[in-house]
């Protein structure tokens, strides 16, 4: 039974002694009212993992934490002696493993219901409409951002509250056998593969590994678990049999192919939403989603057929989806001053990889355009596509015609072989750095204009968005003075 102080805490003090298998230095406090791996947004009351990083060591930073209000650290036995006068502390051999230890602790002791998402493309937004969808039927608890490595899976498992209802985990890799571990701490009841695409190629020999490397998630469900697949996949049936190899009970598909549990009739793409006509398990469906695009209607019928196995009604679960709203960085729209007018700014700048950047191509051409606005693709290179790389950002200006992209700028030494591939009336211009850019674009885009911008991470792309956004707030200022 929970005492109403224990319901103050995350984790209780006591309880946390055995899975971080640690000793205990100093006087601790009842609880912890949190997890944190990072001083810059640890809140008062948590506790704090010093984590060793590939840049930092999280025991440089555990005076910090106690100066921001942790209520107590976990650090590894080399540090104790040292970090002892700052507040108390949990002393473990290995920091890293005791959070892992932490995060399975926190799915034994919930009796909520857990889905695990993975892809090469679509697993946060599909993870953030789960979670959407799910909420509306109990306590839903999903990983922050994109946090589905190593240290975000565990990290996410543990700040998981006992009184979850419904629990939503992305899962990634870089190479094979990363997800394995992962999902084993997560021990999903449903798992679902949004797309394979050539992510992180060099590290892979062929797509064919690369969607081996991700049916690894279902080596963790928990028996009798349901598997969700995309089924216009060209390795569908590679994954079906991995799936079949599993624990799982279930198979459920989804897609445009008619042989699809939820099949994707049509999608009429919006400014921000879009209404998507479909048929799940037999049940014609009409419903609308916040977002634009037919990536994430196609995602959405994954949502569905999860929430469906949760035992939500379709009806209920569709309705939800009006909400979902895109996250950072991954297709919010922006309505943005310029000289002459408003304007509108997509922003895709969180990554990129040949099918996200195909997919938000497809989104830009497929919105409503009032003339004499342009459609302006801004774009950054693409980066771990391995030996074909060239040839893949050279293959896009095949979508950028065929989307009636009217300007291309491209920043980086891997999307100049898209640049040169373009005809020459839609070279807007191409620099070694996005940073170059930031200038030539703010002065070419003009009232009426749909502008998206995208990129890998390190091309970064969003110092283009922020920079646009700051030019906006400049001609907003100046507006708003004139006489």
């Amino acid at each position: 039974m929970t005492t109403d102080t224990e319901s103050e805490f995350l984790w209780t003090c006591l309880g946390l002694v055995s899975p971080l298998e640690a000793r205990v230095s100093g006087r601790l406090p009842r609880g912890v009212t949190g997890i944190s791996i990072d001083t810059r947004t640890l809140r008062e009351g948590e506790l704090f993992f010093a984590i060793k990083g590939i840049n930092s060591d999280g025991h440089d930073y555990v005076g910090a934490a106690f100066e921001k209000g942790a209520a107590a650290a976990v650090v590894e036995e080399a540090h104790a002696d040292a970090l002892r006068p700052l507040g108390p502390l949990f002393v473990v051999n290995d920091v890293l493993a005791a959070l892992g230890r932490l995060g399975i602790a926190a799915r034994t002791r919930t009796d909520a219901r857990i889905a695990a998402v993975t892809g090469s493309v679509g697993k946060t937004s599909t993870k953030e409409a789960l979670r959407l969808v799910l909420a509306q039927a109990g306590p839903a608890h999903a990983s922050a951002a994109s946090y589905n490595n190593h240290w975000g899976v565990p990290l996410s498992l543990a700040r998981m509250p006992k009184n979850t209802s419904f629990g939503v985990f992305e899962i990634g890799m870089n190479h094979k056998g990363e997800i394995t571990p992962l999902t084993a701490m997560v021990r999903p009841h449903v798992a679902i593969i949004t797309s394979i695409a050539p992510v992180h190629i060099e590290y892979f020999e062929s797509i064919d590994e690369i969607a081996d490397a991700k049916a690894e998630i279902f080596s963790g469900l928990v028996p009798g678990g349901v598997v969700i697949l995309n089924r216009d996949l060209p390795q569908y049936e590679r994954l079906l049999a991995h799936a079949k190899a599993s624990p799982a009970g279930h198979v459920a598909s989804f897609g445009e192919h008619e042989a699809a549990g939820a099949r994707l009739i049509s999608t009429k793409v919006g400014a921000d939403h879009s209404i998507v006509e479909a048929a799940v398990c037999g049940q014609s469906l009409t419903f609308r989603l916040g977002v634009s695009g037919k990536h994430f209607a196609m995602n959405a019928l994954a949502v569905l057929l999860a929430a469906k196995a949760f035992g939500i009604s379709l009806e209920a679960a569709a309705a939800a989806l009006a909400f979902w709203a895109p996250q950072p960085g991954r297709g919010g729209r922006l309505v943005l001053a310029a000289e002459g007018g408003p304007y509108t700014l997509i922003d895709e700048s969180y990554n990129a990889n040949p099918a996200s950047m195909r997919a938000a191509l497809a989104v830009l051409g497929a919105l409503p355009l009032r003339k004499p606005g342009r459609r302006i693709a801004v774009i950054g290179d693409m980066l771990e596509l391995g030996r074909d790389s060239a040839a893949m950002h050279a293959e896009l200006a095949q979508d950028v015609m065929a989307n009636h992209v009217d300007l291309v700028f491209a920043a980086g030494p891997l999307m100049k072989h898209l640049f040169l591939a373009l005809p020459g009336e839609l070279q807007g211009a191409w620099r070694n750095q996005a940073s170059e850019l930031v200038p030539i674009v703010g002065a070419a885009v003009r009232s009426g204009d749909i502008v998206i911008v995208k990129g890998s991470n390190a091309s970064r792309m969003s110092g283009i968005v922020e920079a646009l956004k700051q030019r906006a707030a400049a001609e907003n200022l100046a507006g708003a003075v004139k006489c």
